[in-house]
């Protein structure tokens, strides 16, 4: 299990460098790339399947629930507009602005919550 579950938390790291990199390399023309829907996707299935683990093997406190919560809107407030802005990008119609920075933005407030919300 030691392994599975090090290979979710490799691949969920690597979903948040996805986002927020396509985000950091974009930024003065912003637009929601392919990588970062990707990693958008990568990020709520790793976290979802590391809390299932979790749960499967351990008691997690209340307060480890309220914050995976708080993770789960934060991702889905990552996913949704990255699935709007990349259909955008794909459609060769232009992405907002404020779509394609909340991707980024909000992607870097769930890595905030994951690294300094202790529980």
């Amino acid at each position: 299990m030691t392994v599975l579950t090090s290979i979710l938390v490799f691949l969920h790291v690597l979903g948040a460098a996805a986002i927020v990199g396509g985000w950091f390399a974009r930024f003065k023309t912003p637009t929601v790339l392919p990588i970062q829907l990707w990693g958008a996707i990568a990020q709520l299935v790793t976290g979802l399947a590391l809390v299932g683990i979790l749960e499967a093997t351990g008691s997690p406190s209340a307060a480890f629930h309220i914050k995976i919560g708080v993770k789960i809107i934060i991702a889905i407030a990552v996913l949704v507009p990255a699935i709007i802005g990349y259909r955008k990008a794909a459609a060769k119609q232009e992405v907002p602005t404020g779509l394609a920075h909340a991707v980024g933005g909000m992607a870097l407030i769930n890595i905030a919550v994951a690294t300094l919300w202790s529980v």
